[in-house]
């Protein structure tokens, strides 16, 4: 597994990013991907996840209707459309997969991680 996380960047409070994961090393197809965030000095906290075939997606309340993850297994990829961004998304995003049919919110349940991406959200 090699998941790969790109589309970080600068942009002003109110402005949107588009964050892309894909796995160079198998297909996503049999997993949960979840997108992770981290801020310096804070713990790493759930953002948004996806089951395995898109059926079900979950969010944290503090990005639920500004942010839709969503997935192409074609293409082994997992996108995380952020809009309506504010100065306290700034963080290093994650993406992660794990086996749990569900789509689990803490980081434990999740089993290979890609490295970050900044994501800078001036206001």
């Amino acid at each position: 597994v090699q998941l790969q996380a790109s589309g970080g960047g600068l942009v002003q409070a109110g402005g949107s990013l588009r964050l892309s994961c894909t796995n160079f090393g198998r297909t996503f197809s049999p997993y949960t991907v979840g997108w992770f965030r981290q801020a310096p000095g804070k713990e790493r906290e759930f953002v948004a996840g996806i089951s395995r075939n898109g059926g079900t997606t979950f969010y944290a309340d503090s990005v639920k209707g500004r942010f839709t993850i969503s997935r192409d297994n074609a293409k082994n990829t997992v996108y995380l459309q952020m809009n309506s961004l504010k100065p306290e998304d700034t963080a290093v995003y994650y993406c992660a997969i794990s086996p749990v049919a569900a789509v689990p919110t803490p980081p434990r349940y999740y089993k290979h991680w890609g490295q970050g991406t900044q994501v800078t959200v001036s206001s």
